[in-house]
């Protein structure tokens, strides 16, 4: 666990460090969101808060091969981590910062997302196995493991741009999901008598530190947006992650039964659930219409929640709430014997969180809406990226 906590503090102390000199940089570069109609935030703000959060990435990643046992981790067999690691997030930041300062094409983008991916591939890290209802493991050849891999790295990377759309949502439900996935893989492993230390569960310890190091800048009201640059890249490490644990657990030597085999399959959906349903709902809505499911427009799921009288922080909190509420029940099931406990807690806070979301929230004397900042309130960290 010493050495997860080591790779989680860095990255965050890296991350938080950094994010202001990148800001200035962004400022310098031209790199800034310039209110749009279909945003909420008001005023230009600088973009390019990636470039912090591969920077706690590198930094993470430099420790952790300092370190003897984490050295083995990241150079597993056929799988070189760190490499694979560097060179597609490499990739996916250049794209990100060509498009946070001169918008590229959503085609460019598609390909680079694909091109990291293959590179992925190339360095191991590729879906062997998927689990079956049985509790067995279906081997997939390379006709059917490469094309499946490269379509969970692109719609998660996609999922996360999605839902890219208020300050500090992103990089806290992405947060999230690296901490459920961590303490999934990490006390599954313990649990079990089964060693700690994997690659899947040090992805996902350097992607948690990225995202709390980024969030303080980014929170409500935003200092500065992660961009497609950040964007891309937290939902690049979470698909690594995801990959990784696929299979990982041999479903013979699990107390808990055959859930916790699955978890790995379930996990990603049920936290990205969010960005998810926003991105099937935004393609039907565009195609019902006679539009393209590129174009853009104002009618996301954090657009509606701000339309139902919520302040941009509380919408954010709401996500917030939800995406753990989901990963943290999933991961208690793969955990603890007694689900209908773990069931049963999951539904009564459910209820407390939607009785609290339909509450009608406190608006001010003037009746001007939630109470909020006024001079920076509502501002949104979309930048046009992926889909719109």
């Amino acid at each position: 666990m010493r050495e997860y906590l080591l790779t989680i503090l860095v990255a965050a102390l890296v991350a938080y460090l950094l994010t202001p000199l990148v800001r200035r940089f962004a400022v310098w570069f031209g790199a800034q969101a310039v209110p749009r109609d279909r945003d909420v935030h008001v005023i230009p703000t600088p973009r390019l808060g990636g470039l912090a959060m591969f920077g706690g990435m590198v930094a993470a990643l430099v420790v952790a091969t300092g370190l003897p046992e984490m050295r083995k981790v990241l150079a597993d067999g056929d799988v070189s981590v760190a490499k694979a690691l560097l060179l597609s997030g490499g990739l996916i930041v250049l794209i990100g910062i060509a498009d946070d300062r001169w918008e590229v094409d959503a085609l460019t983008k598609f390909a680079g997302q694909v091109s990291a991916a293959g590179i992925f591939i190339m360095q191991g890290i590729q879906i062997y196995v998927i689990p079956l209802p049985t509790g067995e493991s279906l081997s997939l050849p390379p006709a059917y493991g490469v094309p499946l891999t490269v379509l969970v790295v692109v719609a998660t990377i996609n999922a996360v741009n999605f839902i890219d759309g208020l300050d500090g949502l992103a990089a806290g439900v992405v947060g999230i999901a690296a901490l459920a996935l961590f303490s999934y893989a990490y006390l599954l492993s313990r649990t079990n008598g089964l060693t700690t230390l994997t690659a899947a569960t040090l992805i996902a310890a350097v992607l948690f530190g990225m995202c709390a190091g980024f969030l303080p800048h980014n929170f409500s009201p935003a200092k500065i947006f992660m961009g497609d640059t950040g964007s891309m890249l937290i939902g690049l490490l979470l698909s690594a992650s995801t990959i990784m644990l696929t299979g990982q657990f041999d479903p013979a030597i699990l107390a808990n039964g055959l859930f916790p085999f699955f978890v790995p399959v379930l996990l990603i959906p049920a936290v990205a659930a969010v960005p998810f349903i926003d991105m099937l709902l935004a393609v039907w809505r565009r195609t019902n219409q006679g539009r393209s499911p590129f174009s853009p427009d104002k009618q996301h799921l954090h657009h509606r929640l701000l339309e139902l009288g919520h302040s941009t922080r509380r919408a954010v909190l709401i996500m917030y709430f939800w995406v753990g509420l989901l990963a943290s029940g999933l991961v208690g099931l793969a955990l603890f014997d007694a689900a209908w406990i773990t069931l049963g807690i999951t539904l009564l806070v459910a209820t407390a969180g939607v009785l609290l979301m339909i509450r009608r929230p406190r608006v001010s004397a003037h009746g001007a809406g939630p109470v909020e900042p006024a001079s920076r309130a509502g501002r949104s960290s979309r930048h046009g990226a992926g889909v719109p």
